[in-house]
C-alpha cells in the first residue's frame, strides 16, 4: 500500500471531542514542525476514566482535561513516552486527582553515548520523569468497563509504549505511528532496528483503528503500518544508493534524499539517516571511520 499522509485535522483546542465509542480527545495548543497541530490527550471510559498522554505542562491544557472530566474520576494516567510534549502534565494532573501515573519507566537512551557525543534531543525530553507504576510489555490495566494492554514499541524512544483496548480493535499509537507524518527515529534516544521490530509487532496484531498522539485517527491501520514499513525500507535503499554513488557524509545524503525539505527539519532528517546508518553498520553493510555519528564518514561495507 502506498503511504498517504492525512493532514486534514481540526484541533478544537480546549474542547473534548468524541473520536470513538468511549474515547474523547483533547488537543493541546502546542503546534510545531514535530507536533503538527498539537499533542492529543485521550480520555478513556465514562465516570471513572483513564487519561492517555496528558501532554505538556501547560496549565490551560491541564484545566481543559479537568473540565472535560468534571463530575468524573480520573483513576489512571498513562504515558506513551517521555518527550516533553507527552509526559510533563502527568505529575500536576496526578497531584490534583490522586491518580497514579503508569509508563514504561524514566527516560533513557537506546544506546550509550559515544565519547564526545552529545544528545541533540536532550532538551525535548523530561529527564526527571518517574512513573508511579512501571509497565512491561503485555501488562494490563483494568478500569471501569475497560481493560488496556501495554505493548512495548521502542524505536522512537527506548521507553515507548502503545496501549490497546481489549476487545475494541483500537490502539493508542503515541508517536510510533502517526497519520500526518512518519515518526522521527533519532539516535541515541531511538534506534531503527527497534523501530522496525516494533512495526512488525503491530503488523502481527489485528487492531483496525489507531488513535495517535498527533493528528487524526488512522483507519485501515494495518495497511498503513505496512506502508510505513515499506517507506522505511525505501529510505534504507535510498541511503545505500547514495553510498554507492559516492556520498560519504550524512548532510549530502539528506540533501539528495529529502528534496524540498523544510529547513527546520534538516536536523531531524539527518538523525533519521543516522539511525539507518547505525543499523546498516551493525549489519555489516556499511562501514564508518570509527563510531557512527552525524559528522562521520560512511562507505559501503
Amino acid at each position: 500500500m502506498a503511504l498517504v499522509f492525512d493532514r486534514e485535522f481540526e484541533p478544537n483546542y480546549g474542547r473534548a471531542v468524541e473520536v470513538a465509542p468511549g474515547v474523547r480527545r483533547i488537543t493541546a495548543e502546542n503546534p510545531g514542525p514535530f507536533t503538527f497541530h498539537g499533542t492529543n490527550t485521550y480520555i478513556v471510559g465514562e465516570g471513572e476514566v483513564a487519561v492517555i498522554d496528558p501532554g505538556p505542562d501547560d496549565p490551560a491544557h491541564i484545566a481543559a482535561i479537568l473540565a472535560a472530566t468534571g463530575g468524573e474520576t480520573i483513576s489512571h494516567i498513562l504515558v506513551t513516552h517521555t518527550h516533553s510534549d507527552h509526559s510533563p502534565a502527568a505529575r500536576p494532573l496526578a497531584g490534583t486527582t490522586g491518580a497514579p501515573v503508569y509508563a514504561e519507566g524514566p527516560h533513557r537512551a537506546a544506546r550509550p553515548l559515544e565519547i564526545g557525543e552529545i544528545n541533540p534531543l536532550d532538551a525535548s525530553c523530561e529527564k526527571d520523569f518517574m512513573p508511579d507504576v512501571k509497565l512491561a510489555d503485555g501488562d494490563r490495566i483494568a478500569g471501569a468497563g475497560w481493560t488496556i494492554e501495554a505493548l512495548a514499541t521502542p524505536g522512537h524512544t527506548a521507553n515507548h509504549l502503545v496501549f490497546a483496548i481489549e476487545g475494541a480493535g483500537m490502539l493508542f499509537s503515541g508517536d510510533h505511528v502517526m497519520g500526518w507524518s512518519t515518526s522521527i527515529v533519532a539516535p541515541p534516544d531511538g534506534a531503527m532496528v527497534d523501530y522496525m521490530a516494533s512495526l512488525d509487532l503491530l503488523l502481527a496484531r489485528d487492531d483496525s483503528l489507531y488513535l495517535s498522539a498527533h493528528g487524526a485517527p488512522i483507519r485501515d491501520a494495518l495497511d498503513y503500518v505496512a506502508g510505513l514499513k515499506a517507506h522505511r525500507l525505501g529510505r534504507e535503499k535510498a541511503v545505500l544508493d547514495r553510498l554507492a554513488i559516492g556520498d560519504e557524509k550524512i548532510a549530502d545524503m539528506v540533501r539528495a534524499i529529502y528534496e524540498g525539505l523544510d529547513a527546520r527539519l534538516f536536523g531531524a532528517a539527518s538523525l533519521n539517516v543516522l539511525a539507518h546508518l547505525e543499523d546498516l553498520v551493525a549489519r555489516g553493510l556499511v562501514r564508518t571511520d570509527g563510531a557512527a555519528a552525524i559528522g562521520g564518514t560512511y562507505r559501503l561495507g
